[in-house]
């Protein structure tokens, strides 16, 4: 069973390009929509700058569900993620959902060899190979654990490659792969569990579409990208 999962491991590790492609590099931002149940209620927007050897990632999320003219969910979040030389070197967010609020201040130790982690539902240290769990990073597909944006809690993870699925975005159809990313441990409660099905480009590396049930089907979907 080893075997096999180390296998399945190196076959997701060789689809993608072995370091962050060009197209990735030279954007300068990604547009996505959130929709619930087939209905837009947001949008999750990126905005990158690059200087030198350095890269800025702001990010803007923000939606909420109504019914029937009472509101059940709300976020509302900001982050900026800073890259050196493609390496993460810190984070910080803040996100208002409903009435709670949550943070993260996330940094690289001065031996630069993990993160300090402030978040509202973590806080110490973290290895090296954790990615911020954001949809424009397709190297979230690439480890076994990822930070979450939010809360700056540590989640392990697995993913698995599903196969190529042709789906239609920016009205045009594309060649899709299709991958399964979800939590380690399954006795997780269902609230704190991560159980997505994701589409990449192989092209480009860019993340055309994000899924997962959740008192609904909710979808991140690409709606425009430079």
């Amino acid at each position: 069973m080893k075997k096999i999962f180390i296998t399945a491991i190196i076959l997701t590790l060789g689809i993608f390009k072995t370091s962050v492609s060009k197209e990735l590099i030279d954007l300068k931002f990604i547009e996505m929509e959130v929709l619930r149940n087939g209905d837009v209620i947001g949008f999750s927007n990126y905005k990158f700058s690059k200087e030198n050897n350095f890269l800025k990632v702001e990010n803007e999320t923000k939606f909420k569900v109504d019914v029937l003219g009472v509101n059940l969910f709300k976020i509302d979040s900001l982050g900026i993620e800073f890259y050196e030389n493609n390496k993460l070197v810190s984070f910080e967010s803040e996100t208002f959902q409903n009435k709670k609020v949550k943070y993260v201040n996330l940094k690289l130790s001065e031996d630069k060899t993990q993160y300090l982690i402030n978040g509202s539902s973590y806080k110490g240290s973290a290895a090296l190979n954790n990615v911020i769990g954001n949809w424009w990073n397709y190297q979230i597909l690439q480890t076994d654990t990822q930070i979450s944006p939010l809360s700056g809690s540590v989640k392990k993870q697995e993913v698995k490659y599903i196969g190529d699925e042709l789906i239609k975005i920016f009205d045009r159809k594309i060649e899709a792969k299709k991958f399964s990313l979800k939590s380690k441990n399954q006795n997780l409660p269902k609230d704190k569990k991560l159980d997505f099905i994701i589409w990449i480009d192989p092209g480009t590396n860019i993340i055309l579409k994000v899924a997962y049930e959740r008192m609904g089907r909710w979808e991140y979907k690409l709606k425009n990208y430079n």
